[in-house]
């Protein structure tokens, strides 16, 4: 097997979560940890000693409604400060986070919470608490609701002063409460389970333990790209283990980290924040590549002209830097000046590195940026890898890989090129899933098999070139399991032969709908048109397949499929909803191809085959 290691040795890693903070404090109590947006506009700034008593507050009160060490304590809310307090918190007091998406439908969050078995659950506002409240039949382990946002009412559903009020009294009684239970929390103890999708639509829980944490804390320190001094800009779900390494992160480098979860503010933080690095996922890349060529072209005539002449002398400059070569002049310093500075006042100016994970980044894109003296360093890793698996290092660039595997870390290419991963970040295991815990380490040896297909060049950078399973994921980040939906719309819609999903390394799910032949017949003629093929057979002439292609291109046929579309997304997550479709000219069939002979549809041939339609619905 073909193995590829980092070039750097891994430092010395922390025992817990929990330690990662004592320690920083320790180091760094009056220097600044985190910033949040105020009611008036501004930006309220908070050192780690005053997050340090705000945790323990947190921690404080949640011992005193008695919960036990590894016992899992839910968040449901978008990314803002409090999130992080409630982590952190829940660290100090040996729970086990349990993140749950804002945006999860009411019974993904049932089952969630209770597979996890979450004996109290932060909920940002009452949307989150009615998912519970009309669940609570199913959650019979979950003992408390508390409400960051809200009154609650006094009974089940307690405020946060509330809890903090439950926190002042168990320290009042036991000042060393906190202390103690920080200082019996074991690495291997559980710190954190994230649900992610399977090929069934039911997500599975990834346990990841203190461990892994403080290994991927320590990792990242070990790239050198990142010091006490850094401004992080963060805006990334932290309900996705992506925005939690950042956390881990933090705590072992010490910079400051400004926490702002509303993506449509953005474009407005940036200046204001002036981040020196942000981490992001492609879709925002994908707008920002997008925003700036319309501006900088739209107006045609010498503005887009000197536009289109400033990133090629960027791309040129860029390339000569990657290659060690000598580079610069008046050319770039003039479109330094001319066009790269005023991107880079929109990203605050201080930008040094921006880091894209959790869907492949396009190498036109990445060049893109690159051009701009804005690099952007992709890295790759899942869940149960918590997360950081690789990252391209400054010196080390090709675009179109993920770089090389983080400190500590092996990357293997398995005989039919799955993509394995061993190390410290590797998960625990699925939670109660002992199958699906078998299929992954089926290798032994501490293998992870991932489901990527991939490939290790020359320099041990790692690219990623396909998936292995049903399984794919949009440019945003999130998982969607094309087999689940499918299954689903050919429930709702008895037209339909089949429903393939596309939406890899896209920035929304789209969908091609093939007609059965045999129920558009029956529906043609129920809504007066011509239709004249035979059951069982389908179109066989020309001029059936003229008939055929005229119903599916009809207004009453696209009415009829767009009534069912919505129908299939409201039983969908908001990620994985079908923004727009395309029906086929032609039923698939075995004889081109698009079916096997059991009919099971190939969607790499229909997808490759229908390359057009579907790039248009992204154009």
């Amino acid at each position: 097997m073909e193995i590829t290691k980092a070039r750097e040795s891994l430092p010395q890693q922390n025992t817990t979560v929990a330690q990662m903070l004592i320690d920083r404090v320790a180091k760094t109590p009056d220097r600044e940890a985190f910033r949040k947006p105020t009611a008036e506009g501004g930006w309220q700034s908070f050192t780690w000693k005053e997050s340090f008593d705000e945790a323990t507050l947190v921690a404080a009160g949640l011992l005193a409604l008695d919960l036990k060490t590894e016992e899992r304590v839910g968040i449901a809310s978008n990314t803002r400060l409090e999130w992080v307090m409630c982590d952190l918190g829940i660290m100090l007091a040996g729970g086990a986070t349990t993140t749950v998406y804002p945006s999860t439908g009411e019974d993904d969050v049932a089952y969630i919470l209770s597979d996890a078995d979450v004996v109290i659950l932060f909920a940002e506002d009452e949307t989150q608490v009615a998912k519970v409240r009309n669940t609570r039949d199913q959650l019979p382990d979950l003992r408390k609701v508390i409400l960051i946002d809200g009154e609650g009412d006094g009974d089940w559903v307690i405020s946060t002063a509330e809890l903090h009020e439950l926190g002042r009294k168990y320290l009042a009684e036991h000042p060393d409460g906190v202390n103690e239970r920080s200082a019996s929390i074991s690495p291997d103890n559980l710190a954190t389970l994230i649900y992610t999708s399977g090929t069934t639509g039911r997500p599975k829980g990834v346990e990841l333990t203190h461990a892994n944490w403080t290994y991927e804390g320590a990792a990242i320190d070990a790239v050198g790209i990142l010091t006490p001094d850094d401004v992080q800009f963060l805006w990334l779900p932290l309900a996705h283990s992506f925005g939690k390494v950042l956390e881990a992160a933090q705590l072992q480098i010490g910079f400051a980290t400004a926490v702002d979860g509303r993506v449509p503010k953005i474009v407005e933080n940036l200046p204001v924040v002036q981040p020196t690095f942000m981490a992001g996922v492609p879709r925002i890349f994908e707008k920002v590549y997008a925003g700036a060529i319309k501006n900088g072209t739209a107006a045609g005539g010498v503005k887009a002209k000197i536009f289109n002449w400033a990133f090629e002398v960027g791309k040129r400059e860029a390339a000569k830097r990657r290659a060690g070569q000598p580079y610069g002049g008046w050319q770039l310093n003039l479109a330094n000046k001319l066009v790269f500075s005023k991107i880079h006042e929109k990203m605050g100016g201080n930008i040094r590195y921006f880091v894209s994970g959790s869907a492949a980044l396009s190498g036109t894109i990445a060049e893109w940026f690159d051009a701009a003296s804005l690099t952007i360093l992709e890295g790759y890793g899942l869940t149960e890898t918590s997360a950081a698996t690789c990252i391209v290092r400054p010196d080390n660039i090709v675009f179109g890989t993920v770089g090389e595997p983080m400190a500590g870390t092996e990357i293997g290419i398995a005989d039919d090129g799955e993509i394995l991963v061993r190390g410290p970040g590797v998960m625990r295991g699925y939670r109660n899933l002992p199958d699906a815990n078998a299929e992954v380490f089926e290798h032994g040896d501490g293998w992870f098999s991932t489901g990527d297909i991939g490939q290790i060049d020359e320099k041990g950078r790692v690219k990623i070139t396909d998936r292995k399973k049903d399984l794919v994921k949009t440019s945003g980040g999130k998982y969607i399991a094309p087999s689940a939906i499918e299954g689903k719309f050919k429930a709702i819609s008895g037209l339909a032969q089949a429903l393939v999903v596309h939406a890899n390394n896209r920035n929304f799910a789209s969908a091609l709908v093939a007609l059965d032949p045999d129920a558009t017949l029956v529906w043609a003629q129920e809504n007066g048109m011509t239709a004249t093929w035979q059951t069982g057979v389908g179109p066989a002439t020309d001029e059936e397949s003229a008939q055929f292609k005229a119903i599916a291109e009809s207004d009453a046929m696209h009415t009829e499929i767009s009534g069912k579309i919505e129908i299939l997304n409201t039983e969908l997550n908001k990620w994985e909803t079908i923004k727009k479709f395309q029906i086929l000219e032609a039923p698939l069939s075995i004889d081109t191809g698009e079916l096997t002979p059991s009919l099971k549809v190939k969607r790499k041939v229909v997808e490759d085959k229908y390359r057009d339609i579907l790039d248009a619905m992204y154009s």
